[in-house]
């Protein structure tokens, strides 16, 4: 420890020795870098703050029917991008500082210096930005960051409903493409529906569906067939077992009378059928010709009458006459069954000889139809799309989703904020003293002196015998305490030029 404290008081000897060199280093930096800091232009610095309130009422409230951009994001790049080209050569313009610029070397100054002063911080989180410029002119350092804030504010809102008037016209030309290829599909389906009709799959009274209905109507036409010759054959076998003419005791005109209430019936019947059928069915012919054959009968017992009158008279069986009309109507039936089963077998034979052309009409037309599909879907969520971006446009052009509240107006403070001329000062004086006492501790380690015994002991390595101490006289020691004022007086005089200048730019010069 004993040698550290006598190597550095080694050190400290060393340079008062240089003290001259010491002082004269810092008054001659001291005072050239006061004189510059004299000359150093004031530069005033103009900042605004500015709030940006992203939590409108409408974004909840028009959740889901309008886009939701990330307002916070925009906010973010339009800080960063703040001092791009095209906002410079704006801000030269609205400030008339283009007019001054006239060369491009000069214009490209200009853009240079407002992107190397103008600055803007702040924090996304709070949303809250400072804008800042400083320059000699503190008006014009107000102006500038007046500008800027006025870019600021613009910006976002012109570049959001920039990019809703893009993308909107953007969706209407693709509306349009989608709207001629959907007509086209729309063409096509309609023109394969009109040649194959009935043979669409799933479509109401289809191929199969046409198949199944009609192998369900044979069917049920074949078992009515069969139960109308069944009917035949029983009422034949009934039929045999009658007799045709039977002996009567009633009058001739009781049976004329039974005659005359089967011709009504049978018409009766006759007007029923025609309200159903044409004249040319089946079972109208077989009533006429009953109707006809009973009026025959009528004449000729009638004429039968007019030439005797027995006391009894043969007269036809009537249940062999109601039998007769009952085999007729059942075979009349069963004739028009035949007719209607032969046309349903007809039409199944059509429809089964277009059993291998329905799978390829069946995938051509789910090809249609996947396709108009997807051309659909896209259409009508374009339309979706493009109603949502009209109403973003509307809340844009109409509302303010982003609102920018100035906190404090662009504002230069009296006191320049460049120089800081105490600090400067200040730096000026260290620099001076350090830069003497350097030279004078550097000097002593080029060119030493002996101060101690164990120094000697350290440079040489040979033992000390003796010390001569030096005696001063009266003259030396007034010369010396001389030259100690003459230094301290530097000394002094350096630091009081110091603090003048403190005090100066500290309190008078800002008043």
């Amino acid at each position: 420890m004993n040698e550290l404290v006598e190597q550095i008081l080694g050190y400290i000897r060393g340079v008062w020795r240089r003290r001259g060199l010491v002082l004269t280093i810092a008054w001659t930096v001291s005072v050239s870098g006061w004189v510059w800091i004299y000359f150093l232009a004031n530069e005033y610095q103009a900042q605004a703050r500015v709030y940006v309130d992203t939590q409108s009422l409408l974004r909840p409230l028009l959740s889901g029917l309008t886009v939701q951009p990330n307002l916070d994001q925009q906010i973010t790049l339009m800080t960063r991008t703040l001092v791009s080209r095209p906002n410079l050569e704006r801000l030269a313009r609205s400030l008339d500082l283009d007019l001054s610029a006239k060369t491009q070397r000069q214009k490209e100054a200009l853009y240079k210096g407002f992107e190397e002063r103008i600055t803007i911080k702040g924090t996304e989180r709070e949303n809250l930005y400072t804008i800042s410029y400083q320059n000699s002119n503190p008006d014009l350092a107000k102006r500038v960051v007046q500008e800027m804030l006025t870019i600021f504010t613009e910006s976002s809102l012109k570049n959001a409903r920039k990019d809703l008037g893009s993308t909107q016209k953007f969706i209407d030309e693709q509306l349009k493409g989608y709207e001629a290829r959907l007509l086209e599909k729309e063409k096509n389906l309609e023109a394969f529906k009109r040649e194959h009709m009935g043979a669409l799959p799933g479509q109401e009274g289809g191929y199969y569906a046409k198949v199944g209905e009609v192998n369900l109507a044979l069917e049920q036409a074949t078992l009515e067939l069969d139960e109308a010759v069944n009917r035949k054959k029983q009422l034949q076998a009934q039929l045999d077992g009658q007799a045709a003419i039977l002996t009567s005791t009633l009058p001739v005109s009781g049976i004329s009378s039974q005659l005359d209430t089967r011709i009504s019936a049978l018409q009766t019947q006759l007007d029923n059928l025609r309200l159903r059928f044409t004249d040319l069915h089946p079972e109208i012919i077989q009533a006429k010709q009953l109707i006809a054959k009973l009026q025959e009968q009528k004449h000729q017992e009638e004429a039968l009458m007019k030439k005797d009158v027995p006391s009894s008279i043969k007269a036809d069986n009537p249940v062999y006459q109601q039998l007769t009309i009952a085999i007729a109507e059942a075979d009349a039936n069963a004739a028009s069954l035949r007719i209607r089963v032969a046309q349903l077998q007809n039409k199944r034979t059509s429809l089964m000889q277009s059993v291998d052309l329905i799978p390829q009409i069946e995938s051509e037309y789910t090809q249609l139809m996947r396709d108009y599909s997807v051309f659909k879907k896209n259409y009508d969520e374009l339309l979706d799309r493009r109603e949502t971006a009209a109403i973003s446009q509307d809340v844009e052009s109409r509302t303010d989703t982003v609102e920018f509240r100035v906190i404090d107006p662009p504002r230069v403070p009296s006191r320049p904020s460049y120089p800081n001329r105490p600090l400067l000062l200040s730096a000026a004086l260290v620099v001076g003293l350090a830069l003497g006492t350097g030279l004078a501790f550097l000097l002593g380690q080029i060119r030493p002196t002996i101060d101690s015994r164990r120094q000697w002991y350290d440079l040489t390595d040979y033992p000390m015998l003796g010390v001569v101490t030096r005696i001063g006289t009266t003259d030396g020691l007034l010369k010396a305490r001389h030259i100690n004022l003459v230094y301290g007086g530097l000394f002094a005089g350096l630091l009081m030029v110091y603090l003048v200048q403190i005090v100066y730019y500290l309190f008078i010069s800002e008043a």
